[in-house]
């Protein structure tokens, strides 16, 4: 069941008569200071709204008023257009589209940009029209890109499933595809790697967008090779000579805050300072956590975050609804207050500190001082999308054993470094010990396994990795894994190890804590061992219980579970863990665990 909307052509006879006064608007909103995104002015304008479009927007709506026709006094409110997301990965939120829309209405997201290439890595193209199906269910709007990089890193690492060039043309006929996700994989594009050529060349022959990751800084010639490939936006920008670069090359600066981003600041001083025109200029999240959305905000809090980094507020709102439905090619449809767009708005009494008072979604009220007022409708997500952790057979402790070379009395182990607030990790050495033939950790180096979770091979990759400042006897498991989603088991204590590895095979996925042999944390998420279709305000509950219970284990940086979960990432320096072993990502190459003796 999609939750239609007439288009403007379906809509126009009705619409026009509406405008010239023959016939009467459902929704009238009046009493209201207008930020007009067009024009960049504040007008004191009323609207009316028929098939959820605006009709009429103009000094006077009165002629467009009826017995039947709703009236809005806005109490000399401001009505800004609803806030759009440019880039973001839901799963992020380890929420389903359903519910994650839900969290995010009342903050005044009502357009999202996303790209679900987390459960692409596990499911293929199914799990990608799952999204697309939910997304379309929703109340607001929900666009979806086709992800293009399953996996990341051909080579070093083996996902559920792999995207093709063939799965993005089949994509771009669906109704909700907007474009394709993220082109991760730079280095194939500069060096002309076919496949990524004709993702690319398929999406541009379906006259859609194009996204950008280009995660290098090097703005030389490889930079002018990539987007002479076609990317159409960036959001891995950090500096403002990122943002400059970007768009003086015809790109979209895609500027994020989120969960573990906080690039606004730093990049938006090429507007506010170096004057650059804005209209290139986009704001995004990237990646939110269910307790970001439950307790701080969405897009709501990155307009206000620009607002505080010196960005005139009509700027900023710009940078969240007209410039982002333009560079996707939708400014006729949504993004501003104008005649035939989506009736999507919110009431705020204060421009800069943005209070969400009401938001209004194809003309129909879905949130209310803070509370959602509307019905986020579910799939009904499959058993195939359901069971995902395929281990095989019961995990021993044995499976996270590390034999040590023949009669060796101590090792010395390459140890991935984790750095706090940071995605990149050191690559760093650790002479251990050996008991009983078995390298063992010590002090801050502790062991790491990844389990393969996909094809239920029974593989475990070994390794150590330091910086979580875990002690005692404890591990955490983790089916969220970036890119390939295997499962992550960081510990001290093989036993423990095995124990957390087990229990998320039991519930289908998710985040498990142990100590002293009890499980102190529970994150069930069963779809796609990504997210969960529970409400937010639950899903962050326990992930609060989660971050807890690693402080108990030992471990006091910020955000630790995000570091966690990305030691798989093979695409982010220097050292990571993979299904087929360890990845020096210097290199991109495979490299053993031990330093040959000298």
């Amino acid at each position: 069941m999609e939750h239609h909307i007439k288009s403007w052509a379906e809509s126009a006879s009705h619409l026009v008569a509406v405008a010239a006064g023959r016939a009467f608007a459902d929704l009238v909103v009046r009493n209201v200071q207008l930020v007009n995104v067009q024009s960049r002015e504040v007008l004191d304008w009323q609207v009316a709204v028929a098939n959820g479009r605006f009709a009429y927007v103009g000094p006077d709506a009165s002629h467009c008023i009826g017995d039947d026709t709703r009236v809005i006094d806005g109490g000399g409110c401001y009505l800004i257009p609803g806030l759009c997301d440019g880039h973001m990965h839901i799963e992020s939120g380890m929420l389903t589209p359903a519910e994650f829309a839900a969290a995010v209405i009342p903050h005044g997201t009502t357009t999202m940009f996303t790209d679900p290439h987390e459960i692409a890595n596990v499911l293929g193209l199914k799990g990608v029209r799952l999204m697309h199906d939910e997304a379309l269910m929703q109340p607001i709007n929900i666009y979806t890109q086709m992800p293009s990089c399953a996996p990341s890193a051909p080579g070093l690492e083996t996902t559920g499933f792999e995207i093709s060039a063939e799965d993005v043309a089949e994509a771009m006929a669906w109704p909700g595809i907007i474009g394709l996700g993220e082109m991760m994989n730079f280095p194939g594009v500069i060096n002309g790697d076919s496949q990524m050529l004709a993702e690319m060349a398929a999406t541009m022959n379906a006259g859609k967008t194009v996204g950008g990751h280009y995660a290098s800084p090097d703005k030389g010639i490889p930079f002018s090779a990539y987007v002479a490939g076609g990317a159409a936006d960036d959001h891995e920008g950090t500096a403002e000579a990122d943002a400059i670069a970007r768009v003086r090359n015809g790109m979209r600066s895609m500027m994020r805050l989120g969960s573990a981003w906080y690039d606004v600041e730093s990049q938006i001083t090429a507007v506010t300072e170096k004057g650059l025109d804005p209209r290139n200029f986009i704001l995004c999240t990237d990646d939110c956590m269910a307790g970001t959305l439950v307790n701080d905000g969405h897009m709501n809090c990155v307009v206000r975050h620009a607002i505080d980094c010196g960005c005139d507020p009509l700027v900023a709102i710009q940078m969240a609804t007209i410039n982002t439905a333009t560079h996707f090619g939708l400014e006729r449809e949504l993004g501003s207050i104008a005649p035939g767009r989506r009736a999507d708005m919110i009431l705020t009494s204060d421009l800069k500190a943005l209070p969400i008072e009401q938001v209004i979604a194809r003309g129909v009220t879905v949130a209310k001082d803070g509370k959602l007022v509307a019905e986020c409708p579910h799939l009904d997500w499959p058993d195939h999308a359901r069971k995902t952790v395929n281990l095989g057979a019961v995990l021993t402790p044995q499976k996270f054993e590390i034999a040590a070379p023949d009669g060796a009395n101590s090792v010395t182990a390459k140890v991935i470094g984790v750095v706090e607030n940071q995605a990149p990790t050191k690559a760093l050495t650790a002479e251990l010990p050996v008991r009983d033939g078995l390298a063992e950790g010590q002090g801050d180096v502790c062991q790491i396994a990844l389990v393969e979770r996909h094809r239920a091979t029974g593989d475990v990759v070994n390794g150590f990795v330091s910086g979580f400042g875990y002690t005692g006897r404890m591990a955490i498991a983790s089916t969220v894994a970036h890119d390939s989603h295997h499962m992550i088991v960081v510990g001290t204590d093989r036993a423990m190890m095995a124990a957390a590895a087990n229990r998320l095979g039991e519930v289908g996925g998710g985040i498990t804590v142990w100590k002293d042999g009890a499980e102190l944390a529970l994150v069930e998420l069963p779809i796609a061992g990504l997210m969960s279709d529970s409400p937010a305000a639950e899903v962050a509950a326990k992930a609060d219980q989660m971050v807890q219970a690693m402080a108990e284990c030992g471990c006091s940086l910020n955000n630790a579970y995000m570091q966690h979960s990305l030691l798989a990432l093979v695409v982010i320096p220097e050292l990571r863990i993979s299904d087929l072993g360890l990845v020096d990502v210097t290199k991109f190459e495979l490299t053993e665990l031990f330093e040959a003796p000298e």
